[in-house]
């Protein structure tokens, strides 16, 4: 453990802290964090007693965007949606994409936020 240090203010002495490092999570690991909160109170407390709870969300924060990326791209792929479609008719393009988001990120949140 660190030796605290103080430096003097006026008459007190004020002990040098420095606020850990906040996590960095995004949109699924916010997700993951509630979920656990809400429904796995005991591994969420063991987390973060433990102090692995910040590097769970991030990791699985960092999973979650990369497995959209993926299948994201893979779905276009599979169903033709391309640059092409983009370019020719934008509203069908768009209209495919957002049906495709919506689709990956079911299977996202399945698979690692509510596993």
């Amino acid at each position: 453990m660190k030796e605290l240090t103080y430096h003097r203010h006026g008459d007190y002495l004020i002990p040098d802290l420095e606020a850990p490092e906040a996590p960095r999570i995004g949109k699924y690991g916010t997700m993951r964090h509630q979920y656990l909160r809400n429904h796995h109170r005991g591994i969420f407390d063991g987390m973060l007693l433990n102090g692995t709870l910040n590097a769970h969300l991030e990791e699985i924060d960092r999973q979650a965007n990369e497995m959209m990326e993926r299948l994201t791209t893979q779905m276009a792929q599979r169903e033709g949606v391309t640059e092409v479609l983009k370019a020719d008719d934008q509203m069908d393009w768009v209209a495919a994409m957002n049906n495709i988001k919506n689709r990956v990120e079911e299977i996202v949140l399945h698979e690692l936020i509510y596993a």
